[in-house]
């Protein structure tokens, strides 16, 4: 499925419906370039999950945990990641196997140890279609 968004308020809002949909033991993967919108997607989909706190990127934490929505929340970004024995140590396995929703930014760093079934995300631009547009592609494996 490919959806096209023109505003971040649009971006944020594909975020929020697919939070509100999610169930325990969802895996999204998210993947686009710096700046493209990862953060407002997933700042959607923690509203869509009913989490009223502030979300950020993990860039320095690895993964953020957000417990007070409808299920439990857990928010990966591995741009960092050196290697995949990183994740390890931090015991990514009781999130991505856990209770509930894990999204993954920069996961194509860590595709050896995603789970076999995950729904992939990814945010392209278009400059040429105007600064705010963005070409979602949302994938099921």
């Amino acid at each position: 499925m490919v959806i096209e968004t023109y505003q971040e308020k649009e971006t944020y809002e594909l975020g929020r419906r697919l939070g509100a949909e999610a169930k325990a033991g969802q895996v999204y993967t998210l993947v686009g370039d710096l700046g493209v919108g990862k953060t407002v997607f997933t700042k959607g989909l923690a509203a869509g999950l009913g989490i009223e706190e502030a979300v950020s990127s993990p860039t320095f934490t690895i993964v953020q945990v957000y417990e007070e929505g409808r299920l439990p929340f857990y928010h990966f970004d591995v741009y960092r990641i050196g290697d995949v024995e990183e994740m390890e140590e931090i015991g990514y396995e009781d999130y991505i196997y856990g209770e509930g929703v894990c999204l993954i930014e920069w996961a194509d760093l860590i595709r050896e140890i995603l789970p076999e079934h995950y729904t992939e995300v990814k945010i392209e631009k278009d400059l040429q279609k105007g600064f705010d547009y963005r070409r979602i592609s949302i994938c099921e494996y």
